[in-house]
């Protein structure tokens, strides 16, 4: 049997061709009008850290752009893992996938990481009256336009099909090791509260 374990570029590159052409051309280096733009619309993200993904959300616009090379990602209450964090800490690469609900395209940035509890820098950010613990700031190293594929392949943005057999709450349950009834009022009550304390009710 043929050995199929990729382990160099170079072999990788046999049956992919390098990119050319708008692949390459519409990297930035930094912020453009459109990019901020996007940022100012976008209420989701997904943060790339080395180990980890995690998802983020807020009001749209709630990723501040502070100049076209520095973004700042306040925290938002959560479950205190701070697994981002603690890989920025050892390792600050980063990127950021952010979304704008009913948009096919994404934008994508690559840069570092530093976590900052500079209060004044933070007071902006603030839900009813409080200011954020920390917040990260992302140092823009490349930013770029992802074409819409993967949402239109995965039709994300359309009616989901019939779930009444699929429950979260359940998976959580059993996956922490709780009663699934007792479970599903603690969760329900933490998403509502959640609301009620950041506006989104």
């Amino acid at each position: 049997m043929s050995n199929s374990k990729i382990t160099e570029v170079e072999t990788l590159r046999q049956t992919y061709p390098e990119p050319k052409g708008s692949s390459l051309d519409k990297v930035l280096y930094e912020l453009d009008h459109h990019c901020i733009n996007f940022i100012s619309r976008s209420p989701f993200l997904v943060l790339g850290t080395v180990g980890d993904v995690s998802p983020k959300g807020d009001n749209p616009g709630f990723v501040r752009v502070l100049d076209s090379k520095k973004l700042l990602l306040p925290d938002r209450s959560g479950n205190n893992r701070l697994d981002s964090y603690q890989n920025i800490l050892s390792q600050p690469t980063i990127a950021i996938i952010f979304f704008i609900p009913g948009i096919n395209e994404t934008l994508r940035i690559r840069g570092k990481g530093e976590i900052t509890m500079e209060s004044k820098l933070l007071a902006p950010s603030a839900l009813k009256n409080k200011v954020p613990e920390s917040g990260l700031i992302v140092h823009v190293r490349e930013a770029y336009l992802h074409c819409g594929k993967a949402i239109i392949r995965s039709k994300l943005w359309q009616s989901t099909d019939n779930l009444d057999d699929f429950s979260v709450r359940d998976m959580f349950a059993d996956h922490a090791g709780r009663d699934r009834s007792e479970f599903k009022e603690y969760y329900d009550g933490a998403m509502e509260k959640t609301k009620i304390d950041e506006g989104h009710k």
